[in-house]
């Protein structure tokens, strides 16, 4: 664009005029008329006139002077928007669109110039081009102010920043599809999972091609345990880039959670056909196999993954978690070698740290074993930090909300489909040895532990304003009848997906689910609950010797998990007490020591007739996810009952913290219940 001002450039004098705008539109006008007074027609100054006219809601006037001028200046980009501004605030749409389409085809990324168009074809009805113009937005619309200030503030941590940002921005442009993409970012950052995939559904609600949006949106469904839905936006993205290895290695991963592990497996080696020395392929290849019961293989591919990168420690990890594999002196002295690396990243290094307290533990040198799991704790500790007390707090609201009166006063709730089985209790307490066993009946699938629960319960939490605190049992309180039964229906949808065979009856294994066993009783009455338990200082070490992928915050302090099982044993006795007979208790060393006796109780209790394959669980070859899936390959054994033993001279923090649980076990103790 042209100027007839000799001693100010258009740059400058737009610089100046912006400035003045953001503050003191009038202020503007006034400058831009001194201009023309000295120079008469500089347009650079009708611009500013123009704008200003614009900033101060006088569209008719910003006509007057900006229509000419983009007569005069057809490839002037600023002076079509502010024109097509203008029509927009003068109800003239369709000249209004002609004119921004104009501004956006001379430079595309102006600042706004394709969300306004976007609004105006969207409010005419063309969903095509606005979808095209709201894309475009997307791809631009990080050379918008407003909008770098809130990405800076994102990308900063000043997430309370970036939220006031990005929320004054969708109040004034509420489909502005680079805000919801952000915001959306925001949401999941902070846990606010199901908030982040509203936002991003209506993201490629009017933009279907923002792939960066769609590509957030299947993570963030696959997060939220929707794998299917998760796994349909990764075929349309793969359809429009089918050679994107991230987004097949994404693919590979959603179809393990289906249990699609043939699928996964040949989705992985075709990438490592392609990418031979990528070692987290061949980690994530190994998981696949070990799940599949092809063990041999999982562990060539973990191996594989060390011989790429000898520092990988967790395929260090996935080698000890088999729990199968024993070190030679050349590992050990290997994973000694990567710890005295100064620039191993804790990440890897507290897995290495694990997979060595397991070597040394096999190789039964117990004091330098406990130092490297102490180790490995430590730096966990850190990217985990557990509040105890917030626990017991829960677990004391739990035994203050769910008493007698409270279910019969909801007599009748919930869904009375009998299908599921619960399978609850602390994490290695021998849950998957009973599910091995169930499933091996021929009425009754596995699937895994199933996160669909602990879904709702986050939700529930969700309903107010601080979910990190907040006990959902008090939410639950506030539950009319209706949403029990829904909740139930919601459980037995969203689990349909990992029931593979259509048996009648389905196990959900997740362990932490005894914490919500009130929850079961409310919106599934009728499925049934199994508490899989064992001594409390060899259920407590065996998880101290564990790396759990994600979750289980409680298992990397010697104080907290005792603290934590023995909130678990207060539980579960309150739910003995106030619904008698509701729970079917497992001890893991009566199951040792009487196989048949506590198999025919557990089929009793579950209506099931006795099938002889269950006492022959070790030859059912069904995928298997948890960290016990090669033990439950093989017949029982009674090795894990004091394993602990070894290591009791170092186990004083957990002994205390039992307290009375350790001396009465396997029963609760005296004056147990109680809030």
């Amino acid at each position: 664009m042209k100027t007839t001002t000799p001693t100010v450039s258009v740059e400058a004098a737009l610089a100046h005029g912006m400035r003045m705008l953001e503050h003191d539109p009038l202020m503007a006008s006034e400058q831009a008329r001194q201009i023309l007074h000295a120079s008469p027609g500089d347009p650079v100054a009708r611009l500013l006139l123009g704008m200003a006219h614009n900033a101060l809601g006088e569209p008719l006037r910003a006509i007057e002077i900006l229509q000419p001028l983009s007569v005069e200046q057809p490839a002037a980009p600023r002076v079509w928007m502010e024109l097509g501004l203008a029509l927009i605030a003068h109800d003239e749409p369709q000249a209004a669109s002609n004119a921004l389409a104009q501004a956006a085809r001379l430079q595309p990324g102006l600042p706004r110039v394709w969300l306004h168009l976007a609004l105006l074809l969207d409010a005419a009805g063309d969903r095509g081009r606005a979808a095209h113009a709201y894309l475009a937005h997307a791809r631009n619309g990080g050379q918008d102010p407003q909008l770098l200030v809130a990405g800076e503030a994102l990308s900063g941590g000043r997430l309370p920043e970036a939220e006031d940002a990005l929320r004054d921005r969708l109040r004034e442009f509420p489909t502005d599809v680079a805000a919801l993409r952000m915001l959306a970012e925001l949401a999941a950052r902070i846990g606010r999972n199901e908030q982040a995939i509203e936002l991003l559904h209506r993201c490629l609600e009017l933009a279907p091609g923002f792939a960066m949006a769609r590509h957030q949106y299947a993570l963030m469904l696959d997060r939220g345990n929707r794998h299917q839905e998760a796994l349909v936006e990764i075929d349309a993205l793969l359809g429009d880039d089918p050679d994107n290895q991230g987004l097949r290695n994404l693919k590979a991963v959603v179809l393990g959670k289906l249990g699609d592990y043939g699928d996964a497996i040949r989705l992985y080696e075709s990438i490592l056909r392609e990418r031979p020395k990528d070692a987290r392929i061949w980690m994530s290849l190994g998981h696949a196999l070990k799940t599949e019961g092809q063990t041999d293989r999982a562990i060539t591919a973990y191996r594989r993954a060390l011989e790429i990168d000898p520092g990988f420690g967790s395929a260090w990890w996935s080698l000890a978690n088999l729990k199968t594999v024993r070190f030679d002196a050349h590992d050990i002295a290997a994973m000694q070698a990567q710890l005295q690396r100064t620039g191993l990243a804790d990440e890897q290094r507290l897995q290495v740290e694990f997979a060595l307290g397991k070597a040394l533990e096999d190789a039964g040198d117990y004091q330098a074993s406990f130092a490297h799991y102490e180790q490995g704790n430590l730096l966990r500790r850190k990217q985990l930090p557990y509040d105890a007390r917030q626990g017991t707090q829960r677990r004391r609201r739990a035994q203050m909300v769910y008493t007698p009166g409270f279910f019969r006063e909801r007599a009748g709730s919930g869904d009375s489909d009998p299908a599921p089985i619960f399978i609850v209790g602390m994490p290695r307490a021998g849950s998957t040895l009973v599910e091995q066993i169930l499933s091996s009946h021929r009425q009754v699938e596995a699937t895994m532990e199933l996160p669909d629960l602990i879904t709702i319960v986050r939700d529930l939490r969700a309903r107010k304003p601080r979910p990190e605190t907040t006990s959902y049992h008090d939410i639950v309180e506030e539950l009319a009848m209706p949403e029990f039964r829904a909740l139930g229906q919601r459980y037995l949808e969203t689990s349909r997906v990992q029931r593979k065979l259509g048996l009648p009856f389905f196990i959900d294994k997740m362990p932490n689910n005894f914490a919500h066993v009130g929850l079961i009783q409310l919106i599934l009455p009728n499925a049934k609950i199994i508490d899989a338990r064992r001594h409390p200082m060899a259920c407590c070490f065996s998880n101290f010797k564990q790396h759990f992928a994600r979750g289980q915050a409680f298992s990397y302090d010697l104080g907290d998990m005792g603290r934590y099982y023995a909130d678990y044993v207060a539980l579960m006795a309150h739910f003995d007490a106030v619904m008698p007979g509701r729970v079917h208790r497992v001890i893991y060393e009566d199951m040792v020591a009487d196989t048949e006796t506590q198999v025919r109780a557990l089929l009793d209790y579950c209506g099931l007739a006795f099938d002889e394959r269950c006492l022959r669980f070790f030859e059912n070859d069904r995928p298997v996810r948890t960290a016990s899936s090669e033990q439950v390959r093989q017949p029982i054994y009674r090795e894990g009952v004091d394993q602990w033993r070894h290591f009791e001279p170092w186990l004083g923090p957990l002994e205390r913290a039992l307290g009375p649980v350790l001396q009465h076990y396997p029963a609760p103790p005296p004056g147990v219940p109680q809030p």
